[in-house]
């Protein structure tokens, strides 16, 4: 670990700290001079090797993410246009897909109407393990394009259970305020939370940790985050 890590470290102390405390906190772990993303990680008490167990949803952030997103869209006719006008980076359908298929990957999140899904899946080995593959349980297969264009421009972001049986969700920049970052990390824990299976047994939320891009992470308190208790 370098010098910078370390000292970073120094500041953390070695307990659970509430959420709000470790949004604030996390603003000076980070050491980098460029403006971060916050992490927030939390691991599952499931076994995501079981498809009735996996997590997965899209949650519209209070204060956004802070990052400009480049949004893929396959359309075409009337809803080419439509993407166009709401702000979509690409639209199209084979001629994206050629792209792709050569390499081209600068792009951030992909939605389809669903017409075009048959097309799209042709791209499942290169869109599929980079969690970019349009699912209707997102948002992302869907005739209204211009709507999902925006909620994502708006700061909707979607997240799954890794085979680690981790989420791993960007909750916004170092320069947010700890209020803003704590908004939006409440919104994605509420969400995980009201998508746990229901085979799902024992210990649900087994850890949770809010860390920089450049920077050490810190544990949080499990139940600071519930409603309840959040809100004291």
């Amino acid at each position: 670990m370098g010098k910078k890590y370390e000292a970073s470290l120094q500041k953390i102390e070695a307990r659970t700290y509430s959420l709000k405390e470790a949004c604030g906190l996390v603003r000076q772990v980070h050491y980098a001079k460029f403006d971060g993303s916050v992490d927030f990680a939390v691991r599952l008490g499931i076994d995501p090797r079981h498809s009735d167990q996996m997590v997965r949803g899209s949650v519209l952030l209070p204060h956004g993410t802070g990052k400009k997103v480049r949004i893929l869209v396959f359309a075409k006719g009337d809803k080419e246009k439509e993407a166009l006008e709401a702000g979509a980076d690409y639209v199209g359908v084979e001629d994206i897909l050629e792209k792709i298929k050569t390499g081209w990957l600068d792009f951030d999140r992909v939605i389809a109407t669903p017409d075009l899904m048959g097309v799209v899946g042709r791209l499942g080995k290169v869109l599929g393990p980079r969690g970019l593959m349009p699912n209707p349980k997102t948002g992302t297969v869907t005739f209204d394009v211009a709507k999902a264009v925006n909620e994502i421009k708006k700061g909707k972001v979607d997240y799954r259970v890794e085979k680690t049986g981790i989420i791993h969700v960007a909750i916004g920049r170092v320069s947010f305020t700890a209020e803003q970052l704590y908004e939006n990390a409440l919104a994605i824990f509420d969400s995980i939370i009201r998508q746990k299976p229901a085979v799902a047994k024992g210990q649900y939320i087994k850890r949770v940790v809010v860390s920089p891009t450049m920077g050490p992470g810190i544990s949080v308190d499990e139940g600071s985050l519930r409603p309840e208790k959040a809100a004291a």
